[in-house]
């Protein structure tokens, strides 16, 4: 008799599909918002995923959540206060508490089921929601935004632009982040495959420049996201320039460096010619 399998599919786009053999599912269940995934994968250990997408593995999650937080953060001489829509996971978090001059970071996730299954089956994730630091709001982040202030990065650790996350990718959601920010503050936010969402990345770059005179594209390889590349957008008030405390400031990475610091910018031509 054959052994039977369990795979876990995600149909990145209506051609293109990524399949991961499961070990074992661990939770699955409809919140209020979407359905939750998390299951033992045997090529990236332990995944999660929200309809169907995925949001983290533990193999690759450290690329994704140092070079969405150490970029921006290490443009500042001294952030201070830092904010992540999205990101239920808590990796955003634990990256920005890396950085000693942090005294408040706060998560905006509108699903408290995301972060409690982050608590429970992903700790290497999410132990840094437990830091003096660290403030979960459990709440729509448009809504927040519109009243938060004084902000030195923003960052949109966002799903995919479907459901409740639309809203996240819209010029008024970017103008509400810079009021939100202080004059020399600095809104990232993860911009999707420059393979397969060209479209998304213009329309996001056209949004930002509503409310901010710089955009700047940097990426990334991200192995379980669409394509296997990944795109950030990093909007500010002024051209930016890496810290000297980019160099002088030691924290632990997997992934970042301080030459990766300013060599993610260096785009391929294909994706200069999409941004211009």
């Amino acid at each position: 008799m054959a052994k039977q399998e369990t795979w876990f599919t995600e149909y990145q786009t209506d051609a293109l599909s990524l399949g991961l053999r499961i070990r074992q599912i661990l939770l699955a269940e409809e919140t209020p918002y979407q359905h939750l995934l998390v299951a033992e994968t045997e090529t990236y250990g332990r995944l999660l995923a929200l309809d169907g997408a995925i949001q983290t593995t533990l193999q690759d999650e450290f690329v994704y959540h140092e070079m969405i937080t150490h970029v921006p953060l290490f443009m500042l001489d001294a952030p201070k206060k830092v904010a992540v829509i999205g990101g239920g996971d808590g990796g955003s978090i634990r990256e920005i508490l890396k950085h000693a001059s942090v005294e408040e970071a706060h998560l905006v996730e509108i699903d408290a089921r995301v972060v409690e299954a982050a608590r429970r089956f992903f700790p290497e994730l999410s132990s840094a929601l437990d830091d003096s630091r660290a403030h979960v709001h459990i709440e729509n982040g448009i809504d927040w935004v519109k009243t938060a202030r004084a902000f030195d990065v923003i960052i949109v650790d966002s799903t995919d632009p479907i459901g409740a996350a639309a809203g996240l990718f819209e010029p008024a959601f970017y103008q509400s982040i810079a009021a939100a920010l202080k004059p020399d503050g600095i809104l990232v936010a993860q911009s999707e495959s420059p393979f397969l969402h060209q479209g998304l990345i213009q329309q996001m770059i056209r949004g930002m420049k509503t409310a901010f005179e710089v955009v700047r594209p940097y990426v990334a390889p991200v192995p379980t996201y669409p394509s296997g590349y990944w795109s950030f957008l990093m909007a500010s008030h002024r051209p930016l320039t890496p810290s000297p405390r980019c160099r002088s400031e030691a924290i632990s990475t997997r992934y970042w460096t301080p030459e990766m610091q300013s060599a993610a910018f260096v785009l391929p031509r294909f994706l200069e010619e999409l941004v211009t």
